[in-house]
């Protein structure tokens, strides 16, 4: 959302923009002082007078999952990045058709927009359409690369000299709980560290209690190690995750994720320099390729096998996540051998 404002805002010359700010799911509102959301609160407050006076809109940018997509105007545009498995939902490709046009972050996305069908009825005449594929023209607008100076977070000291990072809120699809205790598993007599920047829903102190917890429990159980595991949780600013892809004690960014719409936490890790362990499957496949000495295309990270099977049912959100769509596993054994070699090579 914040890229697409972004953009807007530079034509402010023929764009007069408005905002709703929906939420999602259980994630907090971000605050401060900063001259962009000083604006974007004068877009929300700017918005509700209009909508007071029930003033025209010409085009709507709906900026959230495709089954809350809505025809409010003359103009209807769909932007999503929630695709990480291997199909999307019926009432996605009900609503996608609805719109006049679609915006997604990645090709992995389009691919899956638009190669997924179903059978639906009409629920006026009866009829029941075979194949019923989304007819609306799908284009793929990726992030950019941007530059920030590195600001230190205070209190982070790293004990070890060499430290992975990843970077995932804690829940189902980013693989959290195997990223964490396979790492253990293989450096738990080495002198290596793991920084873990997560959270399960906000950024609130509750939360933060909540995450540590689960996370001291795990960690826990493995008894006496060697390895660190380092827990970061709470807003930070641009600047300071620079300095965190940058910090001279940390040699690699690990994603071991089911699926990624796009993968920014892996993006910004690239064009800031730091080497990746991942699986290239979904949405970081856009970025993650460049050419060898030999012009070939190949995944430029420490690539973890996988296979594609079911999404568990826990994972399961009717309407998003369907229970007949496939995601990715990562292989432990492949996992733990690039930890590895990556601790060893890097130079």
């Amino acid at each position: 959302t914040r890229f697409a404002l972004r953009a807007l805002r530079t034509r402010e010359d023929i764009f007069d923009i408005y905002l709703i700010n929906i939420p999602w799911g259980h994630t907090g509102h971000i605050t401060g002082t900063s001259e962009e959301i000083k604006w974007l609160d004068f877009l929300v407050l700017k918005t509700i007078q209009l909508v007071q006076t029930r003033g025209p809109v010409d085009i709507s940018l709906q900026v959230t999952i495709p089954n809350e997509w809505e025809k409010i105007a003359p103009i209807n545009i769909g932007y999503t990045a929630g695709i990480e498995t291997t199909k999307v939902a019926p009432v996605w490709l009900v609503k996608g058709n609805e719109m006049d046009k679609i915006i997604v972050v990645s090709n992995h996305s389009k691919q899956v927009y638009e190669t997924t069908s179903t059978q639906v009825q009409n629920n006026q005449t009866g009829e029941v359409v075979e194949n019923y594929r989304c007819e609306t023209p799908i284009e793929v607008v990726g992030y950019p690369v941007r530059n920030f100076d590195p600001s230190p977070i205070e209190g982070v000291e790293l004990e070890h000299n060499f430290n992975f990072l990843t970077v995932a809120q804690w829940g189902p699809r980013k693989n959290l709980n195997n990223t964490i205790k396979w790492f253990i598993e293989e450096f738990r007599d080495t002198e290596v560290g793991l920084v873990v920047k997560t959270n399960i829903a906000k950024d609130c102190i509750i939360d933060r209690q909540m995450t540590t917890q689960r996370l001291g429990t795990m960690v826990k159980s493995f008894g006496e190690r060697k390895c660190k595991i380092y827990l970061l949780h709470g807003t930070l600013t641009e600047e300071e995750m620079t300095w965190l892809y940058r910090h001279d004690k940390i040699k690699s960014l690990i994603s071991i994720s089911h699926g990624e719409g796009f993968g920014l936490p892996m993006f910004e890790a690239a064009y800031n320099g730091l080497p990746i362990i991942t699986s290239v499957w979904s949405g970081h496949a856009d970025f993650l390729y460049g050419p060898n000495k030999n012009g070939k295309m190949r995944p430029m990270v420490a690539k973890v096998g996988y296979s594609l099977g079911p999404v568990p049912p826990e994972a399961v959100w009717e309407g998003v996540v369907e229970k007949d769509s496939n995601w990715a596993y990562p292989v432990e054994a492949e996992y733990k051998k690039q930890l590895r070699e990556v601790y060893k090579n890097h130079p």
